[in-house]
């Protein structure tokens, strides 16, 4: 959602006056926090989810599913609702789901009322806990609305899409298809994007390629667009080149931002683990992308994409025509090759892992940040890092937070960090707070059950306790990185594309970690603390993994291109050799090394089995479900057209696949029940094992409990 203040929003034109006001005092913000907790350590790891649900209102009459915009009245009640219920049980109010406004107007965003630990007890909560958001939030809608995790909404754009109707006429967005009433009203959100068509100099153009069936006209030129409105100068631009023919033609940052998705925030133990965590996790971003794809409808037209990614990249692309290199650097100050939400550009550990070659983006640098950093003892990577993001201009600047205490505050700092939305995002501790560093991973689109949902999450997180515990190196180029977000997007990319990816994911031989195991009797031993230090604090100091290796100073063996190869997402999530055990084999060695039940080990591998399956293809992913729905309606005309009648069943469908009503088994495991009628009574007895005398139910799950901390997930 990012930074939400309260005040007086600047136009673009005053608020461009305080750009360098707004960088110079984020960067003493951010070296602030970096002097006071650089050396912060032994933290545990915590972390949590965020789930973002459109609501849904149907039209049984008139057979239409439609957005409803009645997200602030819904979250006031909800507040309501779960204060109510932390009133009537006190001693788990920080065990209380908590829900968030976000852009469209027809979405909420949900996450735990505290952070999970990574304990595998815990991670049999999670399940429970979204299934407990996404019970309570049904609960208190109307009858005809639904609460569906859903990435895109087909018709967006399509009248009639929004309940209640408006038209198209508002001066934010200044969009042919979106009104401003779509928008969240905080004044945040209509100042974002009327402030990014400012500084762009245009209205954003968002051109997704159209899915060609049978009877799909060639070329295509979309007649549903308002070719010759004349209401804002900016509505010219779609028949001047704006919208691409052969290509599905969107304007407003409604369109990107207005989409679903499922991000997972988790706290290091430190600085240095954080910077780990961050560049392992950039390669698996892409290949999370292909495997949770679940997007393959805009504005009414099925497309040849299955993803998101690059329709909110450009929905938010403030670039303006000399950053984008359409013309000659003039008044700007950097050649921008991407949108500031996109992939990430480098990464950050200062380890001799990570070689130069490995960094072969293009990087604009703020050079005078970039100095500052660098004099004040940032190591490179993390200054590099810094300093690129700092090449952005601060959208939003609110008159009365112009002066602020840099001692206290790091509102300049995360007003331009929260606004270059990227795949991962380093998050420093905020100020005055128990909140430690952490790293949010942003790749993956929601999946449509909370076991879904809850299938990915755990996965993420036992991927890095796995790279933890190993020391696995997942170091690949950047550009091939970049390629890969690409290819993942491609539609039935999970079956048809393939992906770089290291071909040795083992540390180097002299480093002090220990490769993974290929069963539980060949474990690694135990790191060894420094002598004098309590067990105690030897465990906490690493989050009881293997110890990073010293910086060294031997070459490597061989040239990074013979480091990686094209694999299938089967072969990197499943393996293809002794060497490669893929993804989910490195899963299973850091479970082997666990003492669990196997009762605890058979729920989680449910959940494993579900990741197993999506990527050797015996469940397609969302959108190849979505497709083949709308492809195989009666009312279809094999024109690419979804028709109002058409994203009614579809949305009837989705509902009834996650309630359990409607089988899917091309989709979802045959032991899926649905939240209607899922009782799980082992799950639930395991997840309250976690507490003893608590006994939780489907309907009042647990939320593991930590000290003195809130839910990273919201910081």
């Amino acid at each position: 959602m990012g930074l939400l203040s309260l005040g007086t929003p600047l136009h673009w034109d005053e608020a461009k006056q305080h750009a360098d006001h707004v960088r110079s005092h984020g960067i003493t913000q951010f070296l602030n926090i970096w002097n006071e907790h650089k050396h912060r350590e032994g933290e545990p790891m915590l972390w949590g989810d965020e789930i973002e649900y459109m609501v849904v209102s149907f039209d049984n009459d008139s057979k239409a599913a439609k957005l409803s915009l009645r997200q602030s009245e819904i979250l006031n009640k909800l507040q309501h609702v779960v204060s109510d219920i932390a009133s009537d049980a006190p001693d788990l109010s920080m065990q209380i789901p908590t829900f968030h406004p976000e852009f469209g107007r027809y979405m909420l965003e949900s996450t735990p009322g505290a952070p999970y630990s990574a304990s595998l007890k815990d991670l049999l909560c999670v399940e429970l806990n979204m299934r407990y958001r996404r019970k309570i939030a049904r609960g208190h809608l109307k009858p005809h609305e639904v609460p569906i995790t859903l990435t895109s909404f087909p018709r967006l754009g399509c009248p009639p899409f929004l309940d209640p109707h408006a038209e198209p006429r508002g001066d934010a967005s200044r969009s042919l298809f979106l009104p401003d009433q779509l928008i969240n009203p905080h004044v945040r959100f209509p100042t974002l994007a009327a402030n990014i068509r400012r500084r762009r100099g245009s209205k954003v153009a968002i051109n997704v390629p159209v899915f060609f069936d049978t009877n799909t006209p060639r070329p295509f030129i979309d007649p549903t667009v308002p070719w010759d409105r004349d209401l804002f100068p900016e509505d010219a631009e779609a028949k001047n080149g704006a919208a691409l023919p052969d290509h599905i033609y969107m304007d407003a940052m409604g369109f990107g931002m207005g989409c679903s998705c499922l991000q997972i925030t988790v706290q290091a133990s430190d600085v240095h683990e954080a910077f780990t965590i961050y560049d392992a996790l950039a390669p698996v971003a892409p290949i999370m992308l292909a495997l949770t794809a679940a997007s393959p409808a805009y504005r009414g037209y099925l497309a040849d994409v299955d993803c998101r990614w690059n329709i909110i990249s450009a929905s938010v692309d403030d670039r303006t025509p000399e950053e984008r290199g359409m013309k000659p650097l003039k008044t700007n100050r950097h050649r921008i090759p991407k949108s500031r939400y996109d992939s990430i550009d480098s990464y950050l550990s200062p380890s001799h892992l990570n070689r130069p070659e490995y960094n072969d983006n293009p990087l604009p640098l703020d050079e005078g940040v970039r100095e500052r950093l660098m004099n004040a003892g940032i190591e490179e990577p993390l200054a590099n890092h810094i300093a690129h993001l700092f090449i952005r201009d601060p959208i939003v600047i609110f008159s009365e937070l112009l002066d602020q205490d840099d001692s206290t505050s790091s509102d300049h700092f995360e007003n331009i960090q929260s606004t270059n939305w990227q795949t991962l995002r380093f998050k420093p501790p905020p100020p005055n707070s128990p909140i430690g560093w952490r790293v949010e991973f942003r790749s993956m689109e929601v999946q449509l059950t909370d076991f879904e949902n809850a299938a990915f999450s755990v996965f993420i997180v036992l991927l890095v306790k796995a790279i933890l515990k190993f020391g696995l190196n997942f170091y690949l180029p950047m550009s091939k990185v970049d390629e890969n977000m690409q290819r993942a997007q491609v539609r039935n990319a999970a079956r048809e594309q393939k992906f770089f990816f290291r071909k040795d994911v083992n540390p180097p031989s002299s480093s002090s970690a220990s490769s993974f195991p290929t069963s539980a009797s060949h474990a690694p031993p135990p790191p060894r603390a420094p002598s004098g230090a309590s067990s105690a604090s030897r465990s906490a100091a690493t989050n009881g993994h293997a110890p990073r290796s010293p910086p060294q100073t031997n070459g490597h063996a061989s040239p990074v291109e013979e480091e990686y190869e094209e694999m299938t997402l089967d072969e990197i999530l499943n393996g293809n050799s002794d060497k490669f055990p893929g993804l989910l084999g490195l899963v299973n060695a850091y479970l082997d090394t666990l003492e669990a039940s196997e009762k605890t080990l058979r729920e989680l591998r449910k959940y494993l089995d579900l990741i197993k399956g999506r990527a050797d293809g015996t469940y397609e992913t969302t959108a190849t479900w979505i497709r083949k729905f709308v492809r195989s309606h009666p009312a279809y005309a094999h024109d690419s057209v979804v028709s109002q009648e058409i994203n009614y069943d579809l949305c009837v469908a989705l509902d009834e696949i996650e309630r359990g009503v409607r089988p899917a088994p091309t989709l979802l495991p045959p032991t899926y029940l649905g939240s209607s009628r899922a009782r799980d009574p082992e799950l639930v007895e395991l997840c309250a094992s976690s507490t003893p005398g608590h006994t939780p139910t489907p309907e009042a799950p647990r939320t593991p409990r930590a000290p003195e901390i809130v839910n990273p997930a919201l910081a």
